[in-house]
């Protein structure tokens, strides 16, 4: 596989245009298995296809069972230096019903390693609206998080996908179905929470102290360009929009064959705005009209303007000059407005 993914870099080295790399993101599945070496290997064809900024955030992936004090101390021997750490709950009750392998004990000393290990970009995952999360819980998870001292934080709401097992238990009566009520309560005291202990909510489900944003993520919502590499991975150049395929083998053999399965998705003018609008809504920078007028004419700004004027009314928008955002009301409806907003 990690040759597989060294040639895919080779294959597609030319893709973003030789725009220098600012973020380098080891993310779904397992990248916490990687070796030291398999690493070095990764890194040294990077350096050699692309642009490297001297700054470059390079964040790594892993569940906490996987962070041993013996890994991180690898880790930290490697050019990463943050490190995204699935945490989820500090409940061993949420931990089994989620079907995560590793417990809370866990949960705890990788974040302390960690940080005994001299990493200082931290960030960790929490899940809300869980059936067995009361609010009490949900307090103390994040009481808990906050012990640690760590400078970001990122939190969603459980969302139960099609033809999972969570999906057949709740369908099947053998789990309390998901309470959107409880989800939004969840959602207020995360802000108020965070908030009061100098969080800044820069986007939708991630919180930062002292400015530290994910660069990985603010790019993805700032419509940057980005590589994907490996099986399933997505990219996007601002024109269009491309995946790899799923399967590990078939991925494997057609990079062999020096023929990536890509499926590639153009984007319309329609789509790119949709797309600008879902993102941006998202951020504490919001949208920006002039932005807007520029790239897609009168024909989106005009219809677009009107809505904007409606949601101001229902303190859900907040405008300041050009630039409009969702307020703390809105932020609880985000999918929705931006939906209204869509072409």
């Amino acid at each position: 596989m990690v040759d597989a993914m060294v040639r895919e870099i080779e294959l597609r080295k030319d893709y973003l245009k030789g725009e220098t790399l600012q973020s380098i993101y080891f993310g779904g599945g397992t990248p916490s298995l990687l070796s030291s070496k398999q690493l070095e290997l990764l890194f040294n064809i990077i350096h050699k296809y692309f642009i490297v900024d001297e700054q470059v955030e390079i964040t790594l992936e892993a569940n906490p069972d996987d962070l041993t004090k013996d890994k991180i101390l690898v880790l930290k021997q490697t050019p990463i230096n943050r490190l995204s750490i699935g945490v989820q709950s500090f409940f061993e009750e949420d931990l089994k019903w989620m079907n995560r392998a590793h417990n809370a004990q866990q949960a705890k000393d990788c974040i302390r390693f960690s940080k005994d290990a001299g990493f200082k970009n931290i960030t960790i995952d929490l899940i809300y609206g869980m059936p067995s999360l009361t609010d009490e819980k949900w307090m103390s998870n994040l009481e808990t998080a906050l012990q640690f001292n760590i400078n970001h934080i990122s939190s969603y709401a459980l969302t139960v996908e099609a033809q999972t097992a969570l999906d057949y238990f709740i369908r099947n009566k053998k789990s309390l179905p998901v309470n959107e009520e409880q989800s939004a309560r969840h959602f207020e005291l995360l802000i108020s929470v965070l908030e009061k202990n100098g969080f800044e909510q820069y986007e939708i489900s991630n919180f930062a102290k002292n400015k530290k944003y994910a660069l990985h993520n603010t790019n993805y919502w700032n419509n940057k360009n980005y590589l994907g590499i490996g099986p399933s991975a997505h990219s996007f150049n601002n024109l269009s929009r491309s995946w790899n395929i799923a399967n590990n083998n078939a991925y494997i053999k057609a990079i062999e064959e020096n023929n990536p399965s890509i499926e590639t998705e153009f984007l319309t003018l329609e789509n790119r705005f949709n797309e600008y609008v879902m993102t941006g809504l998202r951020t504490i920078w919001g949208c920006n009209l002039h932005y807007i007028e520029k790239e897609f004419g009168n024909l989106f700004l005009s219809p677009l303007q009107s809505k904007i004027a409606q949601k101001e009314n229902e303190d859900l928008i907040e405008i300041n000059g050009a630039n409009f955002k969702l307020t703390r009301k809105g932020k609880l409806f985000a999918d929705g407005i931006a939906s209204d907003f869509f072409v």
